[in-house]
């Protein structure tokens, strides 16, 4: 099927070169406008956030992510003084068309005024300067404007930043490591050629998808960085094979076809892994880890497609002269003697399979153990830049009024009909309710009334607004949250028929780590068993899957255990320059084990398709590992180097969780491709001999 393939490829080269041209330029061309597009919502369908949306909008016309908030020093005003601030920020928030003051309260020296829009985050969040421009021009120039809205419009602009430094660092690093392994010659410049292909075509796709679907703003940084990574790793392993055919085959396209039946076989079967372990996403029923599913399974997929046709076409024009090294020959081109490193290790992992096994396990575990302590967060207000406006208002409103000030958490409740919210029994409700949540000590102060924001012009909808001393992801709010819903609530004087909904962005928050924690393990089950049955199908085996699916979670439990070591302990953060928290972002974890999952499934697939080869030609179980690991384990440690450095492009931005996710991804590549493929899996298939290759009846029947 692959050699057809192949072939007509080859007939059609041109062609198949001019097809990735225009998707690469239509998606870089799209990829120009994505941000607009973006979000970093944590919206849950269904849920009780979800619901007190539904609630502000129908009965206030407001949205909770399209909140800004004017932060004000008045040092020793006056109260006269005071109003006449307040009237100014109020009529300078009317440069926002349909907006209203849902909060102003003078706090510790602080004017702190909400502002609520009908608006997304996108829409309000080009607001942002219109407002701070209005309320300079009004005498305020020393107010700062922040909210979801102002960090959204002022993070967008250093993301873009952060992806051009980090891609300019992953571009050099991996030049140079393609250098050192092919040598100098032209066909090094092929990963690029594809990489640009599958980053340009999966940002196309998202920009087509995200004009209609909720895609969250961190997703070109992570197709750019990780699509660089992939796509090198492919055109790597196919190139490395190319190299061999060649001294194989006279002719340049008969080598084409042997490496991409060969090969390119081997790439597909990783891709579809890959893409099976991130589509797992899609089963969450969260718009913000689904959207991560669609533009993760997206990479290797486009991968896949530039493979099977971009690759051989160009290999096909670069032929043997292209392909030829001058001058510097490159690494693979050594000799490898018995005195050399990779001669030396498989000997000594045949020698002593126990041994190895039991020193690469017990090391693997210890370093698991700091992932005992790990705790989670929705997300982070305060692990972004400093220097922003946005984020230097939240630090100052933390320091003055609590850091929930500019997140409050919401009450809303519908009372049925006009007027019911003005009644001495919702007053004397409202009043008993918010004086009991008052004297919880994780709460800085409660806020409502008997008119707007708080109960609108029909009078049927009530609101209370809750700030919590801590931000809107700690446990402490968290902790608040689940309170007012289980405690406070239920104990209220409303009566038990009126709808009452707790939101806001901790409430969001509390609802997102909940359906986490009830889907993922599925998400889980459904990833292992979907690699096992392919793995098993292509191998033959149920005793390698099933090793596989072992080792890829010792890797990810040890890369777990590196996020907290490095930003909750702050081992490494200063050399580093990473955030310092006390909870990692909960997406950052699932996308870890999603993405690691189908990257550490790579390196198992190109190790045991040699050794299968082998086997199959009748090799010996030792031989056949001695030869997979002589063959392989040159183009796995450059795959894994140059992944190594493409991820730690996001570690060098600026925000926390695309930190958390670049030393995640990057430590567990490394724990992959050098202990595990190097020692941890060559034991274990010393140690099982013949039962690697063990199929039982039950699977061999049903073939």
């Amino acid at each position: 099927m692959l050699e057809k393939w192949t072939r007509f490829v080859i007939r059609n080269r041109f062609k198949a070169v001019g097809l990735w041209v225009v998707l690469t330029l239509f998606g870089l061309t799209a990829a120009l406008n994505l941000d607009q597009h973006l979000t970093t919502s944590l919206t849950i369908p269904n849920s009780g956030s979800a619901s007190a949306e539904a609630l502000l909008a129908t009965g206030f016309n407001e949205n909770t992510e399209g909140t800004l908030t004017v932060l004000l020093n008045f040092k020793n005003a006056t109260p006269t003084e005071i109003t006449e601030l307040e009237s100014k920020v109020e009529g300078a928030s009317k440069v926002i068309p349909d907006s209203r003051i849902s909060f102003q309260r003078a706090i510790g020296g602080v004017l702190i005024t909400n502002i609520s829009t009908p608006f997304d985050l996108n829409e309000a969040s080009k607001y942002t300067e219109v407002l701070r421009d209005k309320l300079s021009e009004s005498g305020l120039s020393k107010a700062q404007v922040t909210g979801p809205p102002a960090i959204k419009s002022d993070v967008t602009p250093v993301m873009a930043s952060d992806l051009h430094r980090g891609e300019l660092i992953a571009i050099f690093f991996a030049l140079v490591i393609l250098i050192l392994i092919l040598g100098l010659s032209f066909t090094v410049l092929i990963p690029f050629i594809v990489a640009i292909a599958v980053i340009g075509t999966a940002l196309g796709t998202i920009y087509l998808i995200a004009l209609n679907f909720m895609m969250v703003l961190y997703i070109p940084n992570i197709v750019a960085l990780i699509g660089l990574g992939l796509a090198v790793d492919y055109s790597l392993l196919i190139q490395h094979r190319f190299r061999s055919e060649l001294k194989v085959n006279s002719s340049v396209d008969q080598a084409v076809i042997e490496t991409m039946r060969t090969a390119g076989r081997t790439v597909v079967l990783s891709g579809f892994i890959v893409t099976g372990g991130l589509a797992c996403l899609l089963l969450m029923p969260i718009p913000f880890v689904r959207s991560l599913g669609v533009a993760g399974a997206l990479v290797p997929l486009i991968s896949i497609a530039c493979a099977l046709t971009l690759q051989p076409a160009l290999l096909s024009y670069f032929g043997r002269k292209g392909s030829t090294p001058r001058k510097f020959h490159g690494i693979w081109e050594r000799e490898r003697g018995a005195n050399s490193l990779i001669t030396r290790v498989t000997k000594l992992v045949i020698k002593k399979p126990k041994l190895v096994f039991l020193t690469s396990t017990f090391t693997l575990l210890i370093a698991a153990t700091p992932m005992l302590s790990l705790s989670l967060t929705p997300s982070s207000m305060s692990a972004i830049p400093k220097n922003l406006e946005s984020a230097a208002a939240l630090n100052w409103a933390a320091e003055k009024a609590g850091a929930g000030s500019i997140t409050p958490i919401a009450i809303i409740m519908d009372l049925g009909s006009s007027g019911a919210a003005l009644s001495n029994e919702s007053k004397s409700a409202r009043i008993a309710l918010a004086n009991s949540i008052s004297a919880n000590p994780e709460v800085f102060t409660v806020a409502g009334g008997e008119k707007l924001p708080y109960i609108d012009a029909t009078g049927r909808y009530l609101r209370i607004l809750v700030i919590s001393k801590s931000e809107f992801g700690s446990p402490q709010t968290q902790a608040l949250v689940k309170e007012i819903r289980e405690k406070y609530l239920p104990e209220s004087g409303f009566p038990k028929t009126v709808p009452i909904f707790v939101g806001g962005a901790a409430a969001q928050g509390v609802d997102l780590i909940e359906k986490l924690k009830s889907t993922l393990p599925l998400i889980i089950l459904f990833a292992l068993l979907f690699a096992f049955f392919l793995l098993a199908r292509t191998f033959k085996s149920i005793v390698l899957p099933l090793k596989a699916i072992v080792l890829n979670l010792l890797s990810t439990s040890v890369s777990y255990a590196a996020i907290v070591l490095v930003f909750k302990y702050g081992v490494g953060s200063t050399l580093l320059n990473t955030h310092q928290v006390e909870e990692i972002e909960a997406w950052v974890l699932i996308f870890i084990f999603a993405i690691l999952f189908g990257l550490t499934m790579d390196y198992e697939v190109f190790l045991l398709s040699r050794m299968k080869e082998a086997i199959d030609l009748g090799a010996t179980n030792e031989h056949a590992i001695e030869e997979s690991l002589a063959k392989t384990i040159g183009v796995i440690t450059a795959a894994a180097a140059v992944m190594f450095v493409a991820v730690m492009g996001l570690a060098s931005g600026h925000f926390a969780g695309l930190q958390e996710l670049g030393i995640g991804l990057a430590v567990g590549v490394a724990i992959d491709a050098t202990i595990i493929r190097t020692f941890l899996l060559p034991s274990t298939m010393v140690l099982l001999g013949r039962w690697n290759w063990w199929l039982p009846k039950l699977f061999t029947s049903q073939r």
